[in-house]
């Protein structure tokens, strides 16, 4: 599972390098998500997020439900080495999970905004066009010239405002790169720690039949 996760995040990541960097890359990766939103693959998509979410709730319950264990009285009041372990592989499981929609919507999202700013682009220049010929020919309307002239700023204010969004969230992206670099180092200490737990275990589960061993013979040569 968290190898899965792990494969998927780094799928992502190309995903979102190729959608920031102006390239051959980027209009392949554009006609590959045109694609992947028609037909039945929203609706596999959609699947898919929602198993992702159903799953990352079990987590979220099951870290929620070791953590009541643990601060029961009545148990103990102190988390066994299972449990710890248990907890320590929800954690990372539940993160991962978490990265992997967060980053998906951030790359629904780009792909909205670039689609958006490619159609303004196309309208400005064919705006721009118009604009000129109105200029060439000098028969156009007065009205018909300030209109076009307000479209264009218009246009290019919607522009405007689309690069800084597409800026915002491309920090976002990175940003969100950053924490699954870190988490990525964060959960080989985890899984290191989970093989030093599970071997600690393991030696615990072989002292106490040491000593249950140890108990039998007392109680067998007592019989006798």
């Amino acid at each position: 599972m968290i190898q899965l996760l792990f494969t998927l995040l780094g799928a992502e990541a190309l995903v979102v390098f190729a959608l920031l960097v102006k390239s051959p890359l980027r209009k392949l990766t554009i006609m590959g998500l045109d694609r992947a939103k028609r037909g039945r693959a929203p609706v596999i998509v959609q699947t898919v997020a929602v198993t992702v979410l159903v799953v990352l709730s079990s987590s979220v319950y099951s870290m929620v439900k070791i953590m009541n264990r643990s601060g029961d009285p009545e148990a103990g009041g102190v988390a066994t080495p299972t449990d710890q372990v248990l907890m320590s592989r929800h954690l990372l499981e539940s993160t991962l999970m978490g990265y992997f929609l967060f980053i998906a919507l951030l790359i629904d999202r780009l792909h909205h905004y670039i689609k958006e700013i490619l159609r303004l682009r196309k309208g400005m220049e064919a705006a721009m066009k118009q604009n000129s010929v109105l200029e060439e020919a000098k028969n156009g309307n007065l009205e018909e010239l300030k209109a076009r002239e307000r479209e264009l700023a218009n246009l290019s204010a919607k522009i405007k405002q689309l690069e800084s969004d597409f800026e915002a969230r491309s920090r976002e992206v990175k940003a969100a790169e950053a924490n699954a670099i870190a988490m990525k180092k964060q959960s080989e200490g985890f899984l290191l720690e989970y093989d030093r737990l599970l071997d600690e275990n393991q030696s615990l589960r072989n002292q106490l039949q040491t000593i249950d061993i140890s108990l039998s013979h007392s109680d067998s040569k007592k019989n006798m």
